[in-house]
């Protein structure tokens, strides 16, 4: 929690990212409150200095809130806000068991009770608290799902809802039955789908792309396995560069040659079965064209030296 208390002038929830210890900067502009320290180092000295700021009646929040609402005095607005500061720490306190530092819901808490008191209507008959709650919750449910995980679980408002019904449902680390999946469908009013779907979201967790190195040697990490190299331009590029040397270049190498060493070149290596067997020898071909075996394979040699000549284009 900073050391820092500062809060702009204004009620303005957007610019209020300096709460909680924001919001007792607003107690040291307002001579009621001037008990309260100067400088608050952790959440238990803010927490003990919340709840010391005294309590308003019926009549005191009301005439506040009507301060406020007609005449926009700031000063009506700072009761109000501190008043209900101790509201904030205890919805807060309910929300521990996500992992996600105290002072840091509290300070979203209090950027929702600052909504609620700007939007607050003291002639619905209303008290603050239960107007401020709802408020209040969803600007902590907002930040929990913003960053309980690097990928957002929820993004509907649905899924919202179910998200933070299954935590408390949720007993220990086993998975639901399809009972209990079947009894929680029914009583959210969602498909029995979602509810597994949401279910399986919260019990991953998110995993590092790369891995850590540790003591000189990198950890296996998705990255290892699902990288596509199919894919990967470079091979691409060379696969289509293979695909054309095999079609277009060795017809036009072999157009290059004479009938006898095209013959030759075609028996030696282009009629090989799939198991590397089937190319004809030096003395087959010896025999069918009336030569040694050793013309045969200075035949071959030339023939093969010029084929390359013919493929460089083409690599």
């Amino acid at each position: 929690m900073s050391n820092a208390m500062t809060l702009p002038s204004t009620l303005s929830p957007s610019s209020a990212k300096a709460a909680p210890a924001g919001a007792l900067a607003l107690a040291q502009s307002s001579s009621q409150f001037q008990m309260l320290p100067g400088q608050l180092g952790n959440i238990d000295a803010y927490i003990q200095a919340v709840n010391r700021i005294p309590m308003l009646t019926a009549a005191e929040e009301r005439e506040y809130a009507t301060d406020y609402r007609v005449h926009n005095n700031l000063d009506a607005a700072r009761h109000l806000v501190l008043s209900h500061l101790r509201l904030v720490v205890s919805i807060a306190r309910n929300y521990l068991g996500y992992g996600l530092p105290h002072a840091d819901l509290i300070q979203e808490g209090n950027i929702g009770l600052m909504k609620a008191v700007k939007r607050f209507d003291p002639e619905q008959n209303v008290r603050l608290v239960s107007y401020a709650m709802h408020w209040i919750k969803a600007e902590i449910h907002e930040y929990i799902l913003r960053n309980w995980r690097t990928v957002k679980v929820a993004t509907t408002k649905a899924q919202r809802k179910l998200f933070f019904n299954l935590r408390s449902h949720k007993q220990g680390l086993q998975s639901f039955t399809p009972e209990e999946v079947n009894d929680l469908a029914q009583e959210l009013n969602v498909k029995r789908e979602e509810v597994v779907e949401m279910e399986t979201r919260l019990a991953g967790g998110d995993i590092a792309l790369e891995g850590q190195v540790d003591d000189g040697e990198e950890s296996f990490a998705p990255i290892a396995y699902l990288a596509d190299s199919h894919n990967e331009p470079t091979a691409v590029l060379a696969a289509r560069q293979r695909d054309r040397l095999h079609s277009d270049g060795i017809a036009s190498a072999l157009e290059s040659l004479d009938a006898r060493s095209r013959r030759i070149i075609e028996a030696r290596w282009l009629n090989v079965a799939d198991d590397g067997s089937g190319g004809s020898t030096l003395h087959e071909l010896a025999d069918e064209f009336g030569v040694s075996a050793e013309r045969i394979r200075q035949i071959e040699a030339s023939a093969m030296k010029k084929m390359r000549g013919a493929l460089a284009e083409y690599t």
